[in-house]
C-alpha cells in the first residue's frame, strides 16, 4: 500500500503551510505517525493542500483521511499526474465534518468515492475549511493501492 514514509523529513510530501511554522508540532509527518495525538495543522488562509510524491507509480483505490471536526473541508479537490506530465483533476470529495476516519471507496457512500487511477503524483486541495480561518486539521492521510 503506497503512503508516506513514517520518518519526517524522508516523506516524499509537502504541504501548503504548517501553523505558526511549528514544523516539530504540527508538522506534515504527523499525518502518517499513526498517533492519535498528533496531526498536521495548517496555517490560515484559502486552498490547504498536502502533495504525495510516490517513489513508484502507483494504482490508488482508496483515500483515508481524519480530520478534526470544525477543521475539515467540505470540498477536497483530488489532482494526479505521472512523472513529468502537468496535474489533471481525478475526483472531488465531499467529506463530513467529523472527527471519525473516512475511507473513500465507491462502496462506501455517495459524494466520497475515487476511482482506480495510476499515477506518480497525488494532490489534495482543501477547497473549503468549515474553520472560519481556513485552517485544516489531519490527524491521519493514508493512500491505499498497488505499486506497478
Amino acid at each position: 500500500t503506497p503512503s508516506c514514509p513514517r520518518h519526517g523529513d524522508a516523506c516524499p510530501c509537502r504541504v501548503s503551510s504548517v501553523l505558526n511554522r511549528d514544523v516539530k508540532q504540527f508538522g506534515k509527518k504527523h499525518m502518517f505517525d499513526a498517533n492519535e495525538e498528533t496531526c498536521w495543522n495548517s496555517d490560515q488562509g484559502t486552498h490547504q493542500w498536502v502533495t504525495l510524491d510516490f517513489p513508484r507509480t502507483v494504482k490508488v483505490s482508496q483515500l483515508h483521511i481524519q480530520f478534526q471536526g470544525g477543521f475539515s473541508s467540505r470540498l477536497c479537490t483530488l489532482e494526479g499526474c505521472s512523472m513529468g506530465e502537468e496535474l489533471v483533476k481525478i475526483a472531488d470529495l465531499y467529506p463530513e465534518d467529523v472527527n471519525a476516519m473516512q475511507i473513500s471507496f465507491a462502496t462506501l457512500r455517495a459524494g466520497f468515492q475515487v476511482e482506480e487511477t495510476v499515477l506518480d503524483k497525488l494532490k489534495i486541495t482543501f477547497e473549503n475549511s468549515t474553520d472560519f480561518f481556513g485552517r485544516i486539521v489531519v490527524y491521519h492521510l493514508r493512500v491505499l493501492g498497488e505499486r506497478l
